[in-house]
């Protein structure tokens, strides 16, 4: 939501996880770079499909909205002689960064960049301790804020919708009982606290913590909202014929650009108990497969490729058609901008 890296994990937890980025051949497959193309990399990251992207002839303007990316993007930039671009920007902003002529292709990589999980002093992993912060774009609303100053039904509604959490009702509640007594201000505080609230049992697979962190990200990074606001942006400025390939690493994400997809294929909507719903013209024609997975083979080389999914279609002449966060049914959440965000 975004986060912003070519290669990613899904893992609040994280650890050192060497950079690779995933789908890279099916990504390049979709895309198509070629000479002569200008390719829109949403989420620059360590620029993994940036540099491949380059490699193929194609020129790249890349965005990460992480200041830490666009720093060591810097030798990339100075080593492709003009031909990439690197700014600092949310991918949801990429409309007002793409040239007046349009775009031959967008990629958009959602999930969080390991290279912040390695980073304690960013908050995002509850295996190293450190502020608990978790902001991409070192600026705004951090994690200690949501949880010290969100409302329990709120801390209810965050864990158990993005991070299809079971026992945020009894999470949510110890961590007012705890912040009563005393602010959270680091990792270690949030996660030794889950870890008390509900133990982890023998059949677990993910530490008691695991959705928790991943929900506070998404919340305090907008990254579902993100995420929709840059698929409408890249039909705004797609040329007929230009590519959009989105790979997410989590259920919610998917199910975002699959509406999106379906919303802008044209066909019908309806069911046995509402009536048909009147074809509009399709923004996307499908470009393969609806879904590509990663293979058994990169999954097993690659573990943040396990959940990777790809999507992507390709842009028709068709005029663009008004944003409409309704088709993506996302919850009323608190608000980031009350707080100061």
């Amino acid at each position: 939501m975004a986060a912003n890296s070519g290669g990613r994990s899904s893992d609040a937890g994280g650890g050192p996880i060497r950079h690779i980025p995933v789908l890279l051949r099916e990504v390049l497959s979709a895309l198509d770079p070629a000479q002569g193309k200008i390719i829109l990399d949403g989420t620059f990251g360590a620029g993994g499909y940036t540099q491949a992207i380059l490699e193929c002839g194609a020129n790249v303007i890349a965005l990460d909205r992480d200041p830490t990316a666009i720093a060591g993007g810097q030798a990339m930039v100075a080593a492709n002689g003009g031909r990439l671009s690197l700014i600092q920007s949310q991918f949801s902003d990429l409309a007002t960064h793409a040239p007046s002529e349009g775009l031959d292709g967008v990629v958009l990589d959602i999930g969080v960049s390991s290279m912040q999980i390695d980073e304690a002093e960013r908050g995002f992993s509850f295996q190293k301790n450190g502020p608990l912060d978790m902001r991409m774009s070192a600026s705004g609303v951090s994690a200690a804020d949501v949880v010290n100053r969100c409302k329990v039904g709120d801390l209810i509604r965050i864990f158990g919708f993005l991070g299809e959490e079971k026992q945020a009702g009894r999470i949510a509640r110890a961590i007012e009982k705890k912040r009563a007594e005393e602010p959270f201000r680091t990792t270690r505080d949030l996660a030794g606290l889950i870890e008390i609230v509900t133990p982890r049992k023998a059949k677990d697979k993910i530490h008691p913590a695991t959705r928790v962190f991943q929900a506070l990200r998404v919340f305090v990074n907008d990254e579902l909202g993100e995420l929709a606001k840059a698929l409408f942006a890249a039909e705004q400025v797609l040329k007929p014929g230009g590519r959009l390939v989105v790979v997410t690493f989590h259920s919610l994400e998917d199910r975002i650009v699959k509406k999106y997809f379906a919303d802008r294929s044209g066909r019908a909507a309806g069911s046995r108990h509402m009536p048909m719903v009147e074809d509009k013209p399709a923004i996307f024609d499908a470009l393969g497969k609806p879904m590509i997975a990663a293979s058994e083979e990169e999954a097993e080389t690659n573990p943040r490729a396990r959940s990777a999914k790809l999507r992507a279609g390709i842009r028709t002449n068709a005029a663009v058609r008004s944003p409409d966060m309704s088709i993506f049914e996302l919850p009323d959440l608190a608000s980031l901008e009350k707080m100061g965000g």
